[in-house]
């Protein structure tokens, strides 16, 4: 039997990074198994509907590099066949009118239940199961109709789905088997938690792929990540590329228990395959991102700075914090200047030629001895004035970058303003 999964994400705003690993989890499985992915948008609920975010949720997963096959399908394309099959349910006695609307009847004894791949045998008592709305008064299906209709006309074989899902499978099983369908199998994945151990919200920081994407994370770190949230090949392995997740991945190495969201982690996670970019391959995903976050910095600057950041930085995020007094005025603290030594600074690199980081390297080092300070203690005020910031790349470096005239006028202009 062939394998056939399905996305099935409700247009209701800006696709959750939880249901992004879920997805994620159905893309892993199908594409390891040689198997099929669709996405459907599931907008039975036609008043949650935001047409914007149906473009969100394929550009997004297009982004993070999950695909699907074949076209991108709305449940209310169905509805007629709903429509069919409820009246059907009701001529065969599994359902019944009810004032303008069609419920299914539950059993009234014994149990539902199935052998879930994550979380191993689950049985409800049919006391349990109210009989539910199938055709709403208005002809819209529900959404506990609608999805198990889809999932037997599409042949869908696995239903790969949140936990908060668990509920809703003994009715969608009745129903399938009222239907004369086949049972999927079912596997329903840990929720995503913040390290507050509460379901992951706007509180615990980004939440949609938009918001990680303009933070600068790469999309092959984030993809990485995300698998890692309630699955693990071993136990060891943690960097993983596309094509190793798509060969290691399985649902019986999905835990049961909540996965916990640890942005430490991932920034970690980030700076790694950041720094695993040759420089050329850095330079242009870092002009790439400055370029979508409306900045229009010199490219070519923006370029030489690359190799300055790549290994300091986790985020491409954090460049323009970083680097930005390569590009911008700044306005130092200050508390934090020295006019002695930023007068001297000044006075002594004038000479410097050519203006190169080797020689302000070394007239910097024979400056800090005639000063009779440590490098770290003379550094801190040149570099503040300089970049503004306390923190920055290497100080030559940015005096090279930043140029002759920029860098004494900064330095002379900070030495005046000294505290």
């Amino acid at each position: 039997m062939s394998v056939r999964v399905r996305m099935a994400p409700s247009p209701t705003g800006f696709l959750h990074i939880g249901g992004v690993r879920t997805f994620l989890f159905n893309w892993l499985f199908a594409r390891g198994q040689g198997g099929e992915c669709l996405l459907r948008i599931e907008n039975t609920d036609t008043s949650r509907e935001v047409a914007e975010s149906v473009e969100q949720i394929q550009s997004s997963l297009r982004w993070l590099g999950i695909d699907w096959d074949g076209d991108v399908t709305f449940q209310l394309d169905r509805i007629e066949r709903c429509q069919q099959e409820a009246r059907r349910l009701v001529e065969q006695g599994s359902a019944y009118e009810d004032e303008g609307a069609i419920r299914f009847r539950m059993p009234d004894e014994g149990t539902t239940g199935w052998d879930d791949a994550v979380k191993g045998r689950i049985e409800f008592p049919s006391e349990q199961l109210e009989d539910l709305v199938l055709i709403r008064t208005d002809g819209r299906p529900t959404y506990n109709f609608a999805s198990p209709v889809e999932d037997w006309l599409d042949g869908i074989t696995h239903v790969i789905r949140g936990d908060d899902h668990v509920s809703n499978t003994p009715k969608q099983i009745q129903i399938l088997q009222a239907l004369g369908s086949e049972i999927p199998t079912y596997a329903h994945v840990p929720n995503v938690f913040g390290e507050d151990g509460k379901k992951l919200s706007k509180r615990h920081g980004a939440v949609s792929v938009d918001e990680f994407r303009q933070a600068g994370y790469v999309a092959p770190a984030l993809m990485n990540f995300l698998a890692l949230l309630g699955w693990a090949p071993d136990g060891e392995t943690t960097i993983m590329s596309k094509d190793e997740l798509i060969e290691r991945f399985s649902l019986e190495r999905v835990g049961a228990s909540p996965a916990t969201f640890d942005y430490a982690k991932l920034d970690w996670m980030n700076g790694v395959y950041l720094r695993e970019l040759s420089p050329e391959e850095y330079a242009q995903v870092l002009v790439t991102f400055i370029r979508e976050q409306g900045y229009d910095w010199p490219e070519e600057r923006i370029r030489v700075a690359a190799p300055l950041v790549q290994e300091k930085i986790a985020k491409l995020g954090e460049f323009p914090e970083f680097a930005g007094f390569l590009f911008h005025e700044v306005e130092p603290d200050p508390v934090l200047l020295d006019r002695d030594v930023l007068t001297a600074t000044a006075a002594a690199l004038e000479q410097v030629e050519p203006w190169q980081a080797p020689q302000l390297e070394v007239e910097l080092k024979q400056l800090t001895e005639r000063l009779g300070m440590k490098p770290r203690q003379a550094f801190q005020p040149i570099r503040v004035a300089v970049t503004g910031s306390k923190i920055s790349p290497g100080l030559y470096e940015s005096l090279e970058l930043l140029g002759r005239d920029e860098s004494l006028a900064r330095l002379r202009a900070a030495a005046a303003a000294a505290a």
